[in-house]
């Protein structure tokens, strides 16, 4: 005989069963929270991470390039530099015999290059400019030239600079006619203006004319945000290196302060305004009282209609109130006589 179970038995059988489903219950949705918290977690992330896109158009706007007009703009003149300097004429007779030469060194081969096409920093990006002043006291010419670059280029043709007092100190070059020239190379230091700078000094020995000659030349190039400036100082005689340090400091500020200057935007015309704040609209005629606008010039004007019983042959511009009870089709204008203070409402 099968034995049944007691009540008590059935009750905690019962009891343990609805726990265990609710334990099961509560874990499913556990997991089902966490998977789901994951899956919006990793939405939120994803939306909540830039596109590339988002990262470009988040990015600084790059700035403008360098005009014509603000590459002249930023040039030097005579005014700047004093006395002895004046506007050049024409490119000094020693470039040519002194300077177009060759070097068996590829490094030096280059500097020459570099110096004798005014390109320190390479080929502009862009816009240029160039100034020429003379010096006939001494027998000098300063060439001063701004031009549009990349900053990145710049910046690795200045460090390329910065070796040449070392691989090329001393060298042999080849002028034009075979004529072999002694060319040293050393540093000068520049003053600190500008973002990037390099300073040179190079003198070679050669023929001028059939004669020996020595040509020493000041070299500088300065990065000015993402502009360049090249400057070559000297020529017959010892170059004044004040003169490089003055163009510089001056030139490298009216650079900075051309490129914040923007052009004015062109002015919209307004409405008419001839009516000042506090005064009272001028009523709009209707199209049998046709009145033009007031001129800043006053103007005769014909009468188109004569009010009925004015004596006038003028009217005055002052518009009155329209009285009670009166005919619309009546003009009222007062006089300019008229006292103002004998207005009727």
């Amino acid at each position: 005989m099968t034995r049944r179970p007691s009540p008590r038995a059935v009750r905690l059988l019962a009891s343990a069963l609805g726990t265990g489903a609710l334990l099961t219950l509560a874990a499913c949705t556990h997991d089902g929270y966490h998977a789901g918290g994951d899956t919006g977690l990793k939405q939120a992330r994803a939306a909540a991470s830039p596109t590339p896109a988002q990262h470009a158009s988040a990015s600084p706007t790059a700035p403008q390039a360098l005009t014509d007009a603000q590459a002249r703009g930023a040039l030097l003149t005579d005014a700047d530099l004093g006395a002895p300097w004046t506007p050049s004429e024409g490119a000094a007779l020693w470039r040519d015999a002194l300077l177009k030469a060759t070097a068996d060194n590829a490094d030096c081969g280059r500097l020459l290059d570099a110096v004798y096409t005014e390109e320190l920093v390479g080929e502009p990006a862009g816009a240029r400019a160039v100034a020429g002043f003379d010096d006939y006291d001494d027998g000098g010419q300063l060439r001063y030239q701004v031009s549009a670059a990349h900053r990145a280029d710049v910046d690795k043709r200045l460090a390329w600079l910065r070796t040449m007092p070392q691989k090329c100190a001393r060298f042999t070059a080849v002028g034009p006619r075979g004529v072999r020239q002694e060319v040293r190379v050393k540093e000068v230091r520049l003053p600190e203006t500008g973002d990037a700078r390099q300073g040179l000094r190079l003198s070679t020995r050669g023929e001028l004319d059939g004669a020996p000659a020595t040509l020493t030349l000041d070299l500088a190039a300065v990065r000015v945000g993402d502009d360049a400036i090249v400057l070559t100082n000297g020529g017959l005689a010892e170059p004044r290196t004040e003169y490089t340090v003055h163009a510089l400091q001056v030139g490298a500020e009216r650079l900075k302060q051309t490129r914040k200057e923007t052009p004015v935007p062109p002015q919209t015309p307004v409405g008419d305004e001839s009516q000042s704040p506090g005064q009272s609209p001028t009523p709009t005629a209707s199209p049998s009282q046709t009145r033009g606008p007031v001129q800043a010039e006053p103007r005769p004007q014909p009468q188109e209609r004569q009010g009925e019983g004015n004596g006038q042959g003028q009217n005055s511009g002052q518009t009155q109130e329209q009285e009670q009870g009166q005919n619309q089709d009546q003009e009222q204008y007062q006089d300019q006589g008229q006292d103002t203070d004998e207005d009727e409402y």
